[in-house]
């Protein structure tokens, strides 16, 4: 079994870091997921019978690597699922876009709609049918020749969301093939991890709080170390 990286576990939640390029649960393509391993790990540690109840209430694209939380009970499931959607569960994003954003910081409000044939997600206006309502908030760091290292908070949670909204003003993220982020240099992971997760415990009500960075030494990200490694901290 690949080996499970956990930030943290105890009765009601685990939170495992994910890597780039697994998915965060099982698709058509059959491939093991990080649901699946995460199951595997409970069932192989505490020595399970039968199937393994965990609870998937948030996920991240298969190219984004970062933190995710997973509910070990069902009641721990409802009540993260509950934060969610009263917006009391925060996500950060650390990204490296291809360009620099017009504006230092600013909020985006843009309404998305997936393909499922295509797995493109495109900018429609708000009457298309199935559009839905995508908000994140960003802060360019620092700028260095052709990219910019970008903070970024999702308010909702929609497929490729901030690919998709970072790419329509003009600056892709780097490695995005699927969005045009590729054109500085191809081969390389997509630039985008969620280094930041806190919530509410379910059962405690203390807030947990997580921050992992991705590898400085990896491109993108070794141009920024510095900036990356500081956000370690915060």
């Amino acid at each position: 079994m690949q080996e499970l990286k956990i930030l943290y576990e105890d009765n009601h939640i685990i939170v495992v870091l994910k890597q780039q390029n697994i998915l965060s649960q099982g698709d058509e393509t059959s491939d093991k997921s990080l649901l699946d391993m995460v199951k595997e790990y409970i069932k192989e540690k505490y020595n399970k019978p039968g199937n393994v109840f965990v609870g998937l209430v948030h996920r991240l694209d298969r190219p984004t690597g970062g933190i995710m939380v997973f509910a070990k009970t069902s009641k721990a499931a409802n009540r993260l699922s509950e934060q969610i959607k009263n917006k009391k569960f925060t996500k950060k994003y650390l990204t490296v876009v291809v360009g620099t954003p017009r504006y230092k910081s600013s909020r985006l409000e843009h309404f998305l709609k997936k393909d499922e044939k295509t797995n493109i997600v495109k900018v429609v206006p708000r009457s298309v049918d199935g559009a839905k309502q995508a908000i994140l908030q960003y802060e360019t760091i620092k700028t260095i020749d052709t990219v910019s290292l970008v903070d970024v908070q999702i308010l909702t949670g929609r497929s490729h969301q901030i690919r998709v909204q970072m790419a329509q003003i003009g600056t892709p993220v780097f490695g995005d093939a699927k969005y045009n982020g590729d054109t500085l240099a191809k081969g390389h992971n997509l630039a985008l991890w969620a280094y930041h997760l806190s919530f509410e415990h379910p059962t405690t009500k203390k807030m947990m709080m997580f921050n992992c960075i991705p590898n400085t030494d990896m491109v993108p990200w070794n141009v920024f170390k510095v900036e990356v490694e500081k956000k370690q901290l915060v």
